[in-house]
């Protein structure tokens, strides 16, 4: 009988204890290498030897018979090597197992399946035939752990022996019965029927970059297709969705995806969606990519070891630009110069990898970002020191201005230069903003100012100044690519005390590199703003957009860092619509974000345990108008921006009586619902 059958708890952690006595010496009960993110971290390492969570996939060897059946010996383990039943009867947890081949024909760099599937639509009626998963193979088990895959589908006669072919395999094993979620992993094999040694691959983005932002990609639902290796076995130019009559391709479909709200089309009206299995609608037409459109090297990094990490550069092609520039008609050559371009052969010519200038046809240059141009002198901030920075006294802030090359620059050449002072740094509550331009200038571009606002007279604690700043560039000036820039400052803070007490500076509870690693360089507010020490100055728990907000359009929202944070990144998923109001008194909605990683992994931005209750006992409540608490205990704060349900408010409230909030009592330390015990996957 399998053991997923109708087992008691009682008697599956019995039957654990007594099949895992010889197991326990080769597996550590420190629940290891499972990470904070997994449930499998938190479970009883009793459950957790025996169940042995975790999913592997190998591809042992792949052989093709003169008949063009195809054989593959994969391998099925648990994340320490050990071997897995497919089946689920001599280990929990049933997998299941999805291959296919596919082959790169000669003189191409794109997959071309064998596996096929004909998908008609209900609503074109028009029939497509796909790249899929092989259908009618048989597993025969020839060892523990290992499986031998004959193909259903047979390979043709004739088919190039001397080109890479590749099997791919997807896979699952369902633990929820365990409470230990759906394990996932896939692979591929590259191999050339001859023997011969394989040269032409398909690696041009590492899945390591694209789970900078997706944290863990996973698509198709639960089938277990999650590396960039295996996906573009089927996204090629081969497949279409028969519904929309987009292609699915990688190339295309990626980009399009990710450019959006910004595609030509979508912008003159036209939504871009993809209608994928039992006539889903997938809408792309509101997806905003954090870090610029573009910013071709957020995703085409280097360093990552792809073989073709510079094929964006060297090998232009119409279909990638077309990704992007869906306006562009190559038959024609509307939108592109009146140039027709019948094929992808004279691309490079025009489209050289880097020119002379910025703003050029090459493809570095037309996708220059303007702020990130080589062009401009750049500035730097340093705060040296604060003088009078007591209680009632107004300050002195020693600083200096230089460009990027070390060469000083005054003050009075900024175009804007603030000071913001803001304290305590335990929690901010309050901050002031000062025009710095007109401070004394000293050698080597050092100058000082000092604050015409005096730090509070009843100040404690330790308080921090700001700098923040830019100056305007035109680059390219006199020509028609002339154009304007900001030119930007990293922010700098200096923390000082202001009743002689030691210097205590503001807690870390997110990291800039963290944000980066979507963001890719955070800058908001015109560039002004772009470092997290600097956003919450402002940001703090008693501010709201009240200023900018319309009057008919209050009670204003929050922008407290943790709330507003919290609610940004939710977005979609958020029980209410959610919009801020800006400098100019501009409405900026979030109600459409889709966060493209998992919100639960609350390590994706948080560092040092911060996301961990209890918080610090000196944190101040949160002043929130539309919420249904006004003010919001911090706790409250930061896990209602996330879980905005009413019935969630009503929890924390009755849990927060004169005394403060009582929610570490349940979600705190390890107990059985930690904040990430409840939060891992």
């Amino acid at each position: 009988m399998q053991f997923r059958n109708a087992v008691s708890t009682a008697i599956r952690v019995a039957v654990c204890l007594a099949v895992v006595a010889g197991a326990a010496a080769l597996i550590s009960a420190t629940n290891e290498p499972y990470t904070a993110a997994d449930k499998a971290f938190y479970a009883d390492p009793n459950l957790v030897n025996f169940v042995r969570p975790g999913l592997r996939i190998q591809i042992l060897s792949a052989e093709i018979a003169a008949d063009g059946t195809v054989r593959t010996r994969y391998r099925l383990t648990d994340p320490r090597g050990l071997p897995l039943d497919r089946l689920g009867i001599t280990t929990p947890g049933a997998v299941s197992v999805s291959l296919m081949i596919a082959r790169i024909p000669r003189g191409q760099n794109q997959y071309l399946s064998y596996t096929t599937r004909v998908q008609t639509s209900p609503i074109t009626r028009v029939a497509a035939t796909q790249a899929s998963a092989d259908t009618g193979g048989t597993h025969t088990m020839v060892a523990d752990g290992e499986y031998v895959y004959t193909f259903g589908t047979r390979l043709p006669a004739g088919y190039d022996r001397t080109v890479t072919h590749t099997i791919g395999a997807w896979s699952n094993r369902n633990l929820t019965e365990f409470d230990l979620g759906i394990n996932l992993a896939d692979t591929a094999f590259n191999f050339v029927p001859d023997g011969s040694r394989v040269t032409v691959t398909r690696d041009v983005i590492r899945t390591v970059t694209c789970n900078k932002c997706h944290q863990d990609m996973r698509f198709h639902g639960n089938t277990g297709r999650k590396s960039m290796e295996t996906c573009v076995l089927c996204h090629t130019p081969q497949t279409t969705d028969p519904d929309t009559g987009n292609t699915v391709d990688m190339v295309e479909m990626t980009h399009k995806i990710h450019m959006g709200a910004n595609l030509p089309s979508v912008k003159a009206g036209r939504p871009y969606q993809i209608i994928g299995n039992a006539q889903v609608v997938w809408d792309y037409s509101k997806i905003r990519f954090p870090p610029e459109p573009r910013n071709c090297i957020a995703c085409h990094e280097t360093g990552k070891g792809a073989a073709q990490e510079r094929a964006w550069l060297t090998r232009p092609s119409r279909q990638a630009c077309r990704g992007c520039h869906d306006d562009v008609n190559f038959a024609t050559g509307a939108g592109h110069v009146n140039l027709p371009q019948p094929s992808d052969a004279q691309c490079a010519v025009c489209h050289t990898p880097q020119g002379e200038l910025e703003f050029d046809a090459s493809i570095s240059g037309a996708h220059t970002i303007e702020r990130f141009s080589r062009d401009l002198p750049g500035i730097v901030f340093e705060l040296n020191s604060v003088a009078d920075g007591s209680a009632g006294r107004r300050p002195t802030v020693t600083f200096t201005l230089r460009d990027k090359r070390g060469r000083p620059v005054l003050a009075s050449e900024m175009d804007r230069l603030a000071l913001i002072m803001a304290g305590p740094a335990s929690d901010y509550s309050s901050y002031i903003s000062e025009d710095a331009r007109a401070a004394r200038a000293t050698a080597d571009g050092r100058h000082t100012y000092t604050f015409t606002a005096a730090i509070p007279a009843g100040a404690r604690g330790t308080y921090t100044i700001g700098i923040e700043g830019f100056r305007n560039f035109f680059l390219l000036a006199g020509t028609v690519k002339e154009r304007s820039v900001r030119d930007a400052g990293e922010n700098k803070v200096i923390h000082f005390s202001v009743d002689g007490s030691r210097v205590a500076p503001r807690r870390t509870v997110v990291s800039l590199a963290k944000c980066n690693a979507c963001h890719f360089s955070l800058s908001l507010h015109g560039s002004n703003r772009n470092t997290i020490e600097q956003c919450v100055l402002c940001h703090n728990p008693t501010m709201t957009d009240t200023a900018r907000r319309p009057a008919d359009r209050r009670p204003a929202e929050s922008i407290d860092m943790r709330l507003m944070s919290h609610r940004i990144h939710t977005g979609r998923a958020l029980a209410f619509p959610y919009s801020l109001y800006g400098f100019g008194n501009v409405e900026h909605s979030y109600s459409d974000v889709n966060y493209p990683g998992f919100r639960q992994d609350c390590i994706g931005c948080h560092v040092n345990n911060s996301e961990r209750l209890p918080l610090p006992a000196n944190l101040l409540p949160v002043v929130d108008p539309r919420g249904p608490i006004n003010p919001v205990g911090p706790i409250t704060a930061a896990c209602t921006g996330c879980h905005s349900q009413v019935y969630v408010a009503s929890h924390a409230l009755a849990n927060t009586s004169s005394l403060g909030e009582s929610c570490a009592t349940c979600h705190g330390g390890n107990s059985q619902f930690s904040v990430p015990r409840v939060h891992a996957r």
